[in-house]
């Protein structure tokens, strides 16, 4: 009889086990975890907190009982492994509740640690009214604060998945909410430009946004916590939470002389094998390839860790799977906007040198002529010459995560860029059109490969030369071009181009726009087709002015913080 020790729960440690279970019935399978609960909902801890999440029970998947009932597997909560001894092939178990300590053997371990909450060595950081959130009971303690001391305002340190979700949760519940973070913009999954439509959403909903803004300490006053910031900047809260993310819990492993990679991470090969053959580990603790790029990572998302967990137990079960790689694709709900993600962002293209092009589309979620379509914008970045897939991210209400997921597949896949033309989806005007956005991102970048386009970006725009020597030219309607417009650029109305050609000088090269780069598209053709050279705005005005005022509103956020 094989015996199989798990150090952790939750979606990595929780999946093998009771993998193992179904692939092996007759195996000894023992679960310790630290904390009370074997199977929790970490994603859904700020939802108990805003309370849209009702009882505490729904964050439980499993409980230890539940798991013997219907697993035989013998799940200890509140029991702490202190040590592994890899030459007896024991671990060190204390059990928090009686302070026991004993020794169990294994024939193969599972390490999943998970992750542990940053928190900084700052002064004050121990305040009772600082908090952290990252298991379920750090989601007992918020809720249980807030329900007795009926807080009005809070400052969350840290605009990652975590803090974006309490911050739209806590505002929900009536308080005034502050975000902190030291990066210039929230959701780093996201470049600045698709960022820009959160923080949008976010200010509308009334959070203060503090980007750019290092915590220096907190400090308890008149039975409220002040968050310190740079330049003499104090925010006054009745509570703060930390949310500055997360790094890999290994000291165990490192106690134990395994290898690790980035961070401090468990390494592991592709069947999920330590540098010890009989250890596996999985989950937020362990470093993985990147699918996209190749590249060592750290992916703290529960997706992976499932397969991780799935895999091991394959493995140690005599099936033989592997773990090919993270994508990181994550979706995230902000107000009623959604934000997703899949491969990587412009950022990471430009850190690694690929030669990459960008388009940026905005489509409605569904047809135009049935009612209640919302627009999306989408951006997706392929490689130059190879029309290799890299990533994309989508920002809307209905269909983005439908769509995140039509191109997490392709990049899968293998597809190329252009392929996603190609895609044959399913479509009724309720929830798509004909021509869906997936597909429309596909003809442009087949566009661009066919030198039927040529784009410039927003951050070009204001760099265009206004001496004379180019044409900057405007397709909207005069309507539009009057309540805002690059500067520079004159109107003529796409449907009246052909009519007034003769207004535009030959020999110069035409840089058209419109509001979404749709229309000035058309535009593009009518001028590359009667002899001119031409760029696109991709993105069109609504990207541009975006981004413009996502600028202003952060130089203004800045300006007063310096000011109090």
């Amino acid at each position: 009889m094989k015996k199989i020790v798990i150090v952790g729960g939750v979606a990595g440690g929780a999946t093998a086990a009771a993998r193992i279970r179904r692939l092996d019935e007759s195996a000894r399978i023992i679960v310790f975890e630290r904390s009370g609960y074997v199977s929790y909902a970490n994603c859904g801890l700020p939802y108990y907190i805003g309370g849209t999440i009702e009882e505490e029970s729904a964050l439980t998947l499993q409980t230890p009982g539940g798991f013997f009932k219907r697993f035989c597997i013998d799940v200890r909560v509140h029991h702490e492994v202190k040590a592994i001894n890899r030459e007896n092939k024991t671990v060190s178990v204390v059990n928090l509740e009686t302070g026991e300590e004993f020794e169990e053997s294994y024939d193969k371990l599972i390490l999943s640690p998970g992750a542990r909450p940053v928190v900084p060595a700052l002064e004050g950081v121990n305040d009772p009214l600082v908090f952290t959130l990252r298991t379920v009971e750090d989601t007992l303690k918020i809720r249980g604060f807030i329900e007795k001391n009926k807080p009005e305002s809070a400052v969350v340190v840290g605009g990652g998945f975590i803090g974006v979700e309490l911050a739209e949760n806590l505002k929900e519940l009536g308080l005034e909410v502050s975000i902190v973070d030291m990066q210039p913009q929230l959701m780093n999954q996201l470049d600045g430009d698709m960022a820009a439509f959160v923080h949008a959403k976010m200010r509308s909903k009334g959070i203060n946004l503090l980007l750019e803004r290092g915590v220096k300490a907190f400090r308890a006053k008149d039975g409220a916590i002040e968050t310190l910031l740079g330049e003499g900047e104090v925010l006054k809260s009745d509570m703060a939470v930390l949310c500055i993310g997360v790094s890999p819990d290994t000291k165990l492993a490192a106690d134990a002389g395994l290898e690790l990679g980035m961070r401090g991470s468990i390494l592991v090969n592709e069947r999920m094998e330590t540098s010890d053959k009989d250890i596996y580990a999985v989950g937020d603790a362990v470093q993985v390839k990147h699918f996209v790029t190749g590249e060592p990572a750290l992916i703290s998302l529960a997706g992976p860790a499932n397969k991780q967990g799935r895999i091991a137990a394959d493995n140690i079960c005599g099936l033989e799977s592997s773990f090919d790689g993270s994508q990181g694709s994550s979706v995230i709900k902000v107000f009623d906007m959604t934000a997703a993600a899949t491969g990587i962002n412009e950022k990471t293209a430009k850190s690694l040198g690929l030669d990459y092009e960008k388009v940026f589309l905005s489509p409605a979620s569904h047809a135009g002529y049935y009612p209640g379509g919302k627009v999306m914008t989408m951006k997706v970045l392929f490689e130059r010459g190879t029309d290799r897939l890299l990533g994309a991210q989508i920002v809307g209400a209905d269909g983005v995560d439908k769509r995140i997921d039509v191109i997490a597949t392709a990049i899968r896949a293998g597809m190329r860029a252009s392929e996603l033309a190609r895609l044959d989806l399913a479509y009724a005007p309720p929830y798509s059109s004909a021509k869906d956005p997936v597909n429309m991102a596909g003809f442009m970048i087949e566009n661009i490969n066919n030198g039927l386009l040529t784009q410039f970006h927003w951050h070009d725009a204001d760099s265009l030369p206004r001496d004379g020597s180019v044409i900057l030219l405007d397709v909207r309607t005069v309507g539009e071009y009057a309540k805002g417009h690059i500067e520079g650029f004159i109107n003529i109305p796409v449907d009246e181009l052909r009519e007034r050609m003769g207004e535009l000088e030959r020999g110069k090269k035409v840089y058209i726009m419109c509001q979404s780069a749709l229309r000035s598209y058309i535009g593009y053709r009518i001028l590359a087709q009667n002899g001119f050279e031409c760029a696109n705005l991709s993105g069109g005005y609504r990207l541009y002015e975006t981004v413009l005022k996502d600028k202003l509103a952060a130089e203004s956020a800045a300006y007063c913080g310096k000011e109090s």
